[in-house]
């Protein structure tokens, strides 16, 4: 559904700002505030549907999504990237190659009569190292290599002490790094993506003056309530969309264990973006409105830019130190990053998330109200930058 405007006759969008935009409220029918902002919401989203540029790169995102989740599925089923080692062992050696502890290790072993026949095997080529008894360690082995030794093959061989975790990690610590990164990146790219979309879309139609018509059926408020309610169902359905990508994902390359472990952490990853984007959206609509020119957006949506990209760097950073989580967890612009990570550690209680949603809700009725009248001072002038202090007082 678009938006409907009045005739020319009530309202012009050449004629001056304040006139043209008052003229025009005089003849409009009238709507209420849930259905303005449900007008300007659909008009938003159909607009977004019909962009090119938009529905390439969603679907890029998406792939590449899928992508990454089978191929890294592929891999972990498969045992890693490489070939088998190929080993030639001479004697005493074969039979410790041979153990069951080293059964599956990737050993393609080979038996040979003698030392001899094992450095014509190497030099060869025809195996990557050999194995014979004896030498200056407690092993008693030595492996024979042409230029370097695989390393895989030299750890499995090395003496090791016996180890007891007496509180041992259900979770894997580099996976965590990956699933730190996942999470930030989501949150980052859409929350950029469709941020500055909406701050383009604010100063298109300030600077175009379309605004003065679309004012002349809803208020600035309803129309600020319209863009954010439009871009966060957006990007609401793409972090949802990815989501499900990945699930299907890992069932298909059977990482029904990991799945499991990251159920609920992707529930409350799509609980607290949703209010996150929201908060977001805002303050890139705001902001927006103090400029009349294209080039004049990146100046004055930069802060919010920081606060989008500083949660993805320090999960990257402190992704293994509770405490810093834990702050992050409650900081309503790092929350949709910070207690998702937590809830997979298991490190948050059941009821830090609603605590977590708690103080996102009351940020967002905060910067909504600074917001809107930011947004509703400085939407019809155009011109200068309009300074933060002026557009609040009005």
């Amino acid at each position: 559904m678009t938006m409907q405007t009045p005739t020319p006759a009530s309202a012009s969008p050449a004629s001056p700002a304040g006139s043209g935009a008052g003229g025009a409220r005089s003849g409009a029918r009238p709507v209420s505030g849930a259905q303005g902002a449900w007008l300007v919401a659909e008009r938003e989203i159909s607009t977004r549907l019909r962009s090119k540029a938009f529905l390439i790169s969603t679907g890029l995102i998406l792939f590449l999504v899928l992508a990454s989740v089978l191929f890294s599925g592929f891999m972990a089923n498969s045992g890693g990237f490489g070939d088998d080692t190929k080993v030639a062992a001479v004697g005493t050696s074969a039979e410790t190659l041979s153990s069951d502890a080293l059964k599956d290790a990737g050993l393609d072993v080979t038996k040979v009569d003698d030392r001899a026949a094992a450095e014509e095997l190497v030099r060869s080529g025809e195996v990557d190292a050999a194995v014979v008894p004896g030498g200056d360690t407690p092993v008693d082995l030595t492996v024979l290599a042409l230029e370097s030794a695989p390393s895989d093959l030299v750890q499995l061989l090395s003496a090791a002490p016996t180890v007891e975790l007496l509180e041992p990690s259900t979770t894997n610590p580099f996976l965590a790094y990956i699933i730190a990164i996942g999470f930030g990146i989501v949150f980052m790219m859409s929350a950029v993506t469709f941020g500055t979309t909406i701050a383009q879309s604010v100063v298109e139609e300030k600077q175009t003056r379309i605004v003065e018509i679309l004012l002349a059926t809803v208020a600035a408020r309803t129309m600020l309530a319209g863009k954010i309610l439009g871009n966060s169902i957006l990007a609401l359905s793409q972090v949802v969309a990815i989501a499900a990508l990945a699930s299907v994902g890992m069932l298909a390359t059977g990482q029904d264990l990991l799945l499991g472990e990251l159920g609920t952490s992707l529930i409350w990853f799509a609980i607290l973006f949703a209010f996150g984007f929201v908060l977001l959206a805002g303050l890139y609509a705001a902001l927006a409105a103090l400029v009349s020119r294209q080039e004049d957006i990146g100046s004055v949506t930069s802060p919010v830019m920081m606060l989008v990209m500083l949660p993805y760097i320090a999960v990257i950073i402190f992704n293994n130190n509770p405490q810093a989580l834990a702050i992050m967890s409650y900081i309503p612009f790092s929350a949709p990053v910070g207690m998702p990570m937590r809830m997979y550690l298991g490190t948050a209680e059941w009821w830090e998330p609603l605590i977590s949603v708690g103080i996102l809700i009351v940020s967002i009725a905060i910067v909504l109200w600074i917001g809107s009248r930011i947004y509703s001072n400085s939407i019809l002038r155009t011109g200068t930058r309009v300074k933060l202090a002026d557009a609040i007082r009005g």
